[in-house]
């Protein structure tokens, strides 16, 4: 029987990369290839078989939707399940994918639950499911290592769960008055974006807490949280945000939303956190450090950092090329 096969199709290796080691994780039988963009993967197409089409949207040479016009209107390819990979999740850019005949969407950033969800289901209404369980080898699918790549990239979860130790109720009492101080402390609260979006992201002692200028937003797959921009090159940006319950994880995947100028320009820019840590020297800091790094190759986007950049040198708080 031959094997399931899926295209991986995105302009960034390391995403790439990523992505295939965790289907591979949990589909063992699967075979993946991959394109750096929508020409490469037309190339492809018209030499082999595919099962499964994972695109990203926004590529050079050729874009996701493109290819996907393309697919569509070529007899052998119109009816292969194809999947957008995108931050864009506008209703203009839904309805126009759904238009041209995409399959399905996985939204930027995503955890690898969503993930290998949404290829189960793909395969499964394609009628290739059961061949890729029968191509596996005889140990379960499933085995929920803890140091899968993508869980890691993604901030996602094992799905095996450990029954916890008869002893541990044992210090449940010791915790109990605990709950008492903890909504007093407003240090590890995330505002809901509305309260973000009212508030600055940086408080009054911060430098340029009170200009506009310079922010942004990071999603992520705990949530979104409002950044302050403290510097920017092309290849990453310095970002401070305010902490929360749930921390944000190195090498989790994220989009950075950057609004900049007088005119509004917003560009979503798709990366990894490289690192995190606390703004302050002390444990208890409210305020983290994160650095962001781009994995887009786009030339408009590159072009729009640079743009940014440049204009960054007016902003005191902002540190063009950092």
């Amino acid at each position: 029987m031959s094997k399931v096969s899926v295209l991986v199709v995105d302009d960034a290796p390391f995403i790439r990369d990523l992505v295939k080691k965790g289907l591979r994780s949990q589909f063992p039988g699967i075979r993946l290839e991959d394109a750096v963009d929508g020409r490469k993967a037309q190339q492809l197409l018209t030499r082999e078989r595919f099962d499964l089409i994972l695109c990203d949207w926004e590529m050079p040479e050729m874009s996701g939707l493109e290819l996907l016009t393309w697919c569509r209107a070529h007899e052998t390819l119109k009816t292969i399940p194809f999947i957008m990979v995108t931050s864009r999740g506008d209703k203009e850019n839904v309805v126009q994918a759904i238009q041209s005949g995409v399959s399905d969407f996985i939204g930027k950033p995503f955890t690898n639950e969503q993930l290998t969800n949404k290829v189960r289901k793909a395969l499964s209404r394609a009628g290739k499911l059961e061949a890729l369980v029968a191509s596996a080898p005889t140990r379960s699918v499933i085995t929920g290592t803890g140091n899968d790549s993508l869980a890691a990239l993604t901030s996602g979860r094992s799905d095996v769960k450990v029954a916890a130790p008869a002893p541990a109720p044992a210090p449940a009492p010791a915790p109990a008055p605990a709950p008492a101080p903890a909504p007093a402390a407003p240090s590890l609260g995330l505002p809901s974006p509305a309260t973000a979006a009212a508030k600055p992201v940086v408080s009054a002692a911060k430098p340029g807490a009170a200009s506009g200028r310079g922010q942004g937003q990071l999603r992520l797959s705990i949530g979104t949280m409002a950044c302050v921009i403290k510097g920017l090159s092309l290849k990453e940006a310095a970002l401070v945000v305010r902490r929360s319950e749930s921390l944000p994880q190195v090498l989790e995947s994220a989009v950075l939303d950057l609004e900049q100028g007088e005119g509004g320009e917003v560009a979503r820019l798709n990366g990894y956190l490289h690192a995190v840590a606390a703004l302050e020297p002390r444990p208890d800091s409210d305020w983290l450090q994160l650095t962001f790094r781009f994995v887009d190759r786009d030339p408009q986007k590159l072009d729009y950092l640079s743009r940014l950049i440049a204009r960054g040198t007016a902003q005191k708080h902002f540190t063009p090329g950092a």
